[in-house]
């Protein structure tokens, strides 16, 4: 090992137990292994072209020289980004902690409640502070959040609307303009037409299904949206009002004066700006559509011995269960975000929340009267932390030069306005250098003092009346001690990859090396907002085009847009580019997807939001796409055929072979083919999606390229694309960005989450071409070694024509429900036991575990998994066998909690060493669910999706 190598450290096994696996596996080499697993005629026949491998030191360094290019200059630009104070209790034990970064989605709620308090924290205090009944747990940014109220009230019109063929939706013009323009992508292809204009003027006719506003509005100005609300409710409409959450705190409630649906952005409470991202969105309704709402959401139910249990409620309304069904594709949220913003909420509850809003509002107040005296006039009459400002006999454009001079970030509105948008950062300095700029053009010295920072001005029936943040949990962890330790018990209750693998299949749980995560927090690279100057984000420019660069040549392809912040962002960009270029071409007609049976879920429900029609292809028995059916179905729809959607690896965990030809068939019926980047671990510098014929494709920069989970976000989901479609490549109103004739916008800030793809860029400079490509080949050597002992007692269900598996692997377990009674789920459940998260359970065939191992897991670590589930495989041959009761078993009784193994009753007809100590090894490091089984169905039925009463969260007792 050397040790300035960094793939030493990053790929798991060592170079003296390689040849011990390759023994297990049957082979003389990773060559060997390699030649085996993946067909001849789709491997590369170089290296990949990217620079060489850094050390870690030598990459510090130079991206600390990068950071040095971004010019902080003070912004106060506004859109929807703002300057924060993120408190150093939570910057360090959440943001900094891999306890939380690298946890995942919370679908195994026993061994994560602790993330699931977190998040019900965030639902209830964005139904506070909204005034709405319920909440999810967060979506990617606010503009995503408005496109998807406007579909799911789309879907959720009246019949009456939908006889009338009502099909317009209202958009104030005082939206933000990224969120206009990612509205209009959205519309577009469901046939949605957008009406923008003034709110003030505007008149509904019975086309009218829906309207969204902006509060306060994108100029400023808080408007009393009363009588338009209930101009909305009376033409049988849906009102969306896009909030500033912060605002909300001194503003009444949109709830109270009749929203239907509020959305917005959680960044402002101690989210870094992170130029564009990531951020917490956040999605609030009436409770009549809690069936309909995109996302996930966290509701409150009871575990198996009664005690109150979290879990993510009505899972029914995903879209791997909807598939073609679904009215969003969203199958992911910002967790991590959304934990930091909740907490931000715990630490200064609801009086410090007002202080803050309150000041905000004082300075820019202030800032509006001096510069009155100046002969600026503000524009705006009532404001919260706005201003528009008449520039007199001044241009505009002189006085953000001027601004810039004293580096300082001032919006440019029109020829004669600016705009400033103040922010918790702004001290009584800040005010006074901002005020300088103006007063030196007329030749004063003005200043503000302390004493002139006058009280609110906002008038009084606009003002909130109503209470926010009254739950014990936002009242008791005001000092740093105590919010320590709350976040450090809840951190306790979850399982992340400091404990153990997280073996998910199709999730690729791989290290997030701390050395890639060091600049998340470097104000250089976190404090920039998105639409600052290009000149002020060089290093930024450099870093991004850098990766976009290094991410094209990975995958083959001409261009790549970094824009998507999800998988599923990142699916439904490469389908609509893939609409844009079939209609530049007049192929209007093109809308049918071709999408294998075995897809993800996100795949059809993304293809219809792109207003294609889905045609399903099946798999052969061996998991394969059955390539007569493919064919007979091309060539039925060649003249409608827009795109194929697959997968490779397949979801199955193989190579398929045919896969040159499979393209080759859509090609020809004049089709497009967009390849799913879920299983790239299996790809980078072996083959790539350009070489087995795809055009386009996804990367989830979380899975492949190192981007923590963050128990269920953030993500990224930027697209490679061939020549041809790379004009199509999306934009953003603010900043330029794709094709000369590129799509509307996917996501609200031109990069995405633009700070964690720092992650991704430190990622490959570090491993570099070789680096890169031994992850690939020990991502299939670890696969591969555990296929051959689990296939002892375990069925296989999908192998390649050799015998191999690529990255990962499907055990059938529904053999074992007849002669035992126990089912997958059980299995998962008892694994919690053995200090394991389940792989992923019954996708993409029922009744199986896919397991997926990742190149960054140690022999030791994948020998004393594979003995659990031998362990296991044994306790179920004690059912099968008569030894142990069908029924009152470890497994149907898993997981076991400390709780219960302490009590003085122990009604199990097994010992309480058996329950939770069952190998050795587990004694040494116990992690304990928190919770018995949580009862799903209870929790549905009595849907409770906020805080409860501070009793509820008492331990129980144990009994007597």
């Amino acid at each position: 090992m050397t040790t300035a190598e960094f793939k030493s450290r990053h790929i798991g096994p060592r170079d003296s137990e390689i040849q011990q696996m390759l023994d297990v596996i049957g082979v003389s080499s990773i060559e060997e292994l390699i030649n085996k697993t993946v067909p001849s005629n789709i491997r590369l026949d170089r290296e990949l072209n990217v620079p060489k491998a850094m050390s870690e030191f030598q990459f510090i360094k130079h991206l600390k020289e990068l950071g040095g290019k971004n010019k902080l200059y003070k912004s106060y630009l506004g859109l929807g980004y703002h300057g924060t104070k993120l408190p150093g209790v939570i910057q360090r034990n959440i943001l900094e902690n891999p306890g939380w970064y690298t946890a995942y989605t919370p679908y195994q709620a026993e061994i994560a409640q602790g993330r699931l308090e977190a998040l019900l924290n965030f639902q209830t205090m964005v139904t506070d502070l909204t005034g709405m009944e319920i909440a999810n747990a967060s979506l990617l940014d606010e503009s995503t959040a408005a496109a998807e109220a406007m579909a799911m009230f789309y879907s959720s019109r009246s019949k009456d609307a939908k006889k009338n063929e009502a099909n317009q939706f209202f958009v104030s013009q005082e939206v933000l303009p990224q969120t206009i323009s990612l509205l209009q992508t959205r519309a577009e292809p469901l046939d949605i037409e957008l009406v923008i204009g003034d709110h003030q003027t505007f008149e509904f006719t019975n086309k009218v299904f829906g309207a969204i506003v902006q509060y306060p509005a994108m100029n400023g100005e808080v408007y009393n949206y009363k009588s338009f609300a209930e101009k909305v409710k009376n033409n049988d409409a849906f009102l969306v009002v896009a909030a500033d959450i912060m605002s909300l705190a001194i503003l009444e409630a949109p709830g109270q004066w009749g929203a239907d649906a509020v959305v917005g952005t959680t960044q402002r409470f101690g989210i870094p700006m992170g130029y564009g991202g990531p951020h917490a969105a956040y999605f609030a309704t009436k409770e009549e559509y809690k069936r309909n709402i995109p996302g996930r959401i966290i509701g409150v139910s009871v575990d198996a011995s009664g005690n109150r249990a979290l879990r993510m409620a009505l899972q029914t309304r995903e879209q791997h269960i909807k598939r073609d069904r679904a009215t969003s594709n969203i199958c992911t949220a910002q967790v991590l975000l959304a934990v930091m913003s909740g907490m931000y909420a715990c630490y200064h509850g609801a009086e410090g929340i007002k202080a803050i809003s309150t000041n905000i509002h004082r300075y820019a107040n202030a800032l509006s009267v001096k510069l009155s005296e100046l002969g600026f006039k503000n524009l705006n009459t009532d404001f919260f932390d706005t201003i528009q400002v008449d520039t007199a006999k001044y241009t505009a454009d002189q006085i953000v030069a001027a601004a810039l001079i004293a580096e300082i970030n001032i919006r440019k509105v029109d020829e004669s306005t600016v705009s400033i948008s103040l922010d918790e950062t702004v001290e009584l300095d800040d005010l006074n250098e901002l005020l300088h700029v103006f007063a030196k053009l007329v030749g004063s010295d003005i200043t503000i003092s302390r004493d002139e920072i006058g009280p609110i001005s906002i008038h009084e029936s606009i003002q909130r009346t109503t209470p926010f943040l009254t739950h014990e949990v936002f009242n008791q962890y005001h000092s740093e001690t105590d919010m320590m330790r709350y976040i450090k018990s809840l951190e306790n209750k979850d399982l992340s990859l400091t404990h153990s693998m997280i073996a998910l299949g199709s999730c690729t749980m791989k290290l997030n090396a701390a050395s890639e995560l060091f600049a998340l927090s470097w104000p250089e690279f976190n404090n920039l907002h998105p639409f600052v100057p290009v000149d002020q984000a060089e290093g930024y420019t450099i870093m991004l085009h850098n990766l976009e660069r290094y991410l094209s040549e990975i995958t083959g392809f001409a261009q790549t847009s970094l824009q998507p912040n999800s998988g599923a962002q990142g699916e439904y960009a490469g389908l609509m580019v893939i609409r844009a270029y079939h209609m530049d071409r007049g192929d209007h007609h093109r809308n049918v997807a071709l999408i294998p049976s075995s897809a993800h879920g996100t795949n059809p429900a993304s293809a219809v939001m792109a207003g294609m029609k889905v045609v399903v292809v099946k798999c052969d028995e061996r998991g394969n796409i059955d390539v007569a059916d493919l064919k007979e179905k091309a060539e039925k729809y060649s003249d409608e055929l827009s795109c194929l959607m697959i997968t490779y690896p397949s979801t199955h965990g193989v190579f398929e072979s045919s896969v040159k030809d499979i393209t080759k068939i859509i090609h020809e019926n004049g089709g497009q083919v967009y390849m799913d980047g879920a299983n790239m671990n299996a790809q980078v510098g072996l083959t790539n999606p350009a070489e087995i014929g795809a055009d386009v494709c996804h990367l989830n920069l979380h899975k492949t390229f190192a981007i923590p989970h963050g128990g269920g976000g953030p993500g990224m989901g930027p697209i490679g694309v061939a020549a041809h479609l790379a004009p199509f490549l999306p934009t953003n109103p603010v900043v330029s960005t794709g094709g000369d004739k590129a799509i509307t916008a996917i996501s609200a800030a031109p990069f995405g989450s633009a700070l964690v793809l720092t992650i991704s860029y430190a990622y490959i400079r570090m491993l570099g071409a070789v680096g890169l490509r031994n992850s690939t080949e020990f991502a299939i050597l670890n696969a591969n070694y555990m296929r051959v002992l689990l296939e002892e007692k375990y069925d296989v269900l999908y192998k390649g024509e050799n015998g191999f598996v690529a990255h990962e692997m499907i055990l059938d377990c529904r053999g074992f429900k007849a002669k035992s009674g126990i089912e997958v789920v059980d299995i998962a459940k008892r694994l919690m036991d053995y200090g394991y998260h389940a792989p992923t359970v019954s996708f993409p065939v029922g009744g199986t575990l896919m397991i997926e191992p990742t190149e960054s897991e140690s022999k030791k670590e994948l020998d004393q998994f594979i003995k659990a589930m031998l362990s296991i495989y044994s306790e179920i041959e004690s059912i099968e066998n008569g030894i142990a009761d069908k029924q009152n078993n470890v497994l149907k009784n898993a997981p076991h909690t400390l709780n219960e193994v302490v009590s003085e009753n122990w009604d199990y007809p097994y010992t309480r060493t058996r329950a939770v100590f069952p190998l050795s090894y587990i004694q040494v490091n116990k992690f304990w669910p928190s919770v018995k089984r949580v009862d799903d169905a209870y929790g549905d039925r009595n849907l409770i999706c906020s805080c409860a009463p501070i009793q509820d969260y008492e331990e129980p007792v144990l009994s007597e």
